[in-house]
């Protein structure tokens, strides 16, 4: 800043802002990758509850039951979760099977329309099924246009739904002939997505066929677009379906002076998809491909990666160990959170149960970075009236999301005041004392039912083979927590100069932020040094800064000692006190 900004005598004043402050951050935000029967696929959608769930990937089936409820059990405890829908080669979008087109595709997302719209229009599609799967065979559209004879209008079954017949728009240019509105309805015939026969899912009044026409407030009227912008449940194409004009078809009307369609008969037009198709079992590839929309940090916060519960041994460590390597190599601020596959523990012997595990957790990789826990959960699934068995992962991600809200990040999740687990019915099975044993010495986590207490988390152990602090979730959660709390503060740091006021800047913003830790009790004791002794002339000349936090991590109790001690009548407390 200039000295002097007055060529003059005069009062100068201007202000300095050292209120920085270390943000506050949420770290409860789970990924999950799984199969469903509705929604955009390789697409990270964040809902918040199991209402949003259905409406965003539909009510699952029997075949993608799990998933989907795994999904919701992470959901019972917190209200962020990022859900990508993986599918396989096998998935098809629904489409009007009576219009040129002559197989089905997959159209994977809105993105991916984009790219294969003008290739779905050469192929002559008309509408699309927003998204894959056979729940799209449900949906029809129909389409009311200008031209149709007031019988036919005052005859169709959904006028009540509009307040008057389409005519002629007064914001279209160039349309030959004029007509150009239209009314488009969108119909759930079979209630396969609402629940309901019949269900009216959209309605789109007066739109036109003109491409340049506009609404009264100035926004874009043409009925592809409007229907492409609007939609949850198809992807318009075109209708310049029939090369031939048949009675009933849109066609291109070329004299005008832009491209608009019109409808060659005064009746009313169905489109009725079909040949949607459900996604194949996903494999390793589709789980991967999925979680591998996670891994850039600067565009999306996750705090839990939960693993699927695959069926093979090879599978599931293929799955764990990539979400190990992104949680600990690309992100670096997250957990993944995993059970054993799924032929080791449900329907297995119990004598084999244990060994299986073990010999699962044995391939994954070692890492604070992993929490591993022992079970399957059996849960009622209300949409089908079934109990099915669910890998516990979502779960237990849920309990470190629920002691976040309750306590913070830094205590352990397990035990009965955080590690309770919510809707379980019954375990594939519950540990014996000796099998638990087993199972911690190994790194894993045991689920467990204890008579009066439920379902709980008895294990905080992280896949950390190495004896260190970072051994147990509550360390390894702690330190992510300070991490991207002061990294998001040093965004300020950047750009200033290595100075003694930057330094003491940003210390001061810092302490505080670990003293209010402390007080909660996450920390025993810290210190912070950025002076220069470690930014010296060599690091400012390389336009570094150094700032290093040392920080005494508060353990939790793993085991407890309660000794009972008689004494003689006449020994005096002090005595004995400490002796034993």
């Amino acid at each position: 800043m200039a000295l002097n900004t007055s060529l003059s005598p005069a009062i100068i004043t201007r202000e300095v802002d050292l209120t920085g402050v270390v943000p506050a951050i949420q770290t409860s935000i789970g990924a999950y990758v799984g199969d469903f029967s509705w929604g955009p696929v390789e697409e990270p959608v964040l809902v918040s509850n199991e209402g949003i769930l259905v409406q965003r990937f539909g009510t699952p089936t029997q075949t993608t039951a799990v998933d989907f409820l795994s999904a919701a059990s992470f959901l019972r405890y917190s209200q962020s979760l990022y859900v990508v829908r993986g599918a396989d080669a096998s998935a098809k979008n629904a489409y009007d099977a009576a219009s040129q087109a002559s197989a089905a595709v997959l159209v994977k997302n809105d993105e991916a329309f984009e790219v294969q719209k003008s290739a779905l229009d050469s192929d002559g599609h008309t509408f699309v099924a927003r998204y894959a799967g056979a729940a799209g065979n449900s949906i029809s559209v129909q389409i009311c246009p200008a031209n149709a004879a007031d019988s036919a209008y005052d005859g169709w079954t959904y006028n009540d739904e509009f307040d008057a017949a389409p005519g002629t728009s007064s914001y279209a240019s160039g349309v030959s002939g004029s007509n150009d509105e239209m009314h488009v309805i969108v119909l759930d015939d079979d209630g396969d997505i609402s629940g309901t026969p019949g269900a009216i899912l959209e309605v789109y009044p007066f739109v036109s066929a003109a491409k340049d026409a506009k609404t009264t407030d100035g926004s874009n009227n043409f009925v592809l677009d409007v229907i492409n912008q609007r939609s949850e449940y198809i992807h318009a194409v075109s209708l310049n379906q029939d090369s031939d004009a048949a009675a009933g078809s849109f066609t291109e009307d070329t004299n005008a002076a832009n491209t608009n369609f019109l409808l060659t008969d005064g009746s009313v037009k169905t489109y009725s998809l079909s040949a949607g198709v459900n996604s194949g079992a996903l494999g390793t590839a589709e789980y991967l491909l999925g979680f591998d929309k996670f891994e850039n940090v600067e565009e999306i916060t996750v705090d839990f990666l939960i693993a699927p519960g695959m069926s093979a041994k090879a599978d599931q460590t293929t799955v764990v160990n990539d979400l190990v390597a992104t949680a600990s190599t690309v992100r670096k601020d997250c957990v993944a959170i995993a059970s054993p596959n799924r032929a080791s523990v449900v329907n297995n012997s119990a004598a084999s149960i244990v060994t299986d595990t073990v010999a699962f957790a044995d391939t994954l990789t070692s890492s604070s970075y992993l929490f591993v826990d022992n079970n399957y959960l059996k849960v009622y699934d209300k949409y089908n009236d079934q109990y099915v068995y669910i890998p516990a992962a979502a779960s237990t991600a849920g309990t470190m999301a629920n002691t976040d809200a309750v306590a913070a990040s830094w205590f352990s999740p397990a035990g009965n005041r955080r590690g309770n687990y919510l809707g379980v019915t019954s375990l594939a099975y519950s540990a014996t004392k000796s099998q638990r044993d087993t199972l911690y010495k190994n790194g894993i986590n045991p689920v467990v039912n204890l008579p009066g207490q439920g379902v709980v988390l008895f294990g905080d152990k992280t896949k950390e083979s190495r004896p260190s602090a970072f051994d147990r979730i509550n360390v390894r959660r702690l330190f992510l927590t300070i991490e991207r709390a002061i990294s998001a503060a040093a965004q300020n740091v950047m750009f200033e100069f290595n100075d003694e006021f930057t330094r003491a800047e940003f210390v001061g913003i810092v302490e505080p932020f670990l003293r209010q830790i402390q007080g909660q009790r996450g920390i025993t004791d810290f210190r912070v040094v950025c002076d220069e002794t470690n930014n010296t002339a060599a690091v400012v000349d390389r336009n570094e800064f150094v700032f290093d936090v040392f920080v005494k991590p508060a353990r939790s109790i793993n085991f407890v000692l309660l000794n009972f001690v008689a004494v003689r009548s006449g020994v005096d407390f002090s005595e004995v006190v400490g002796t034993v």
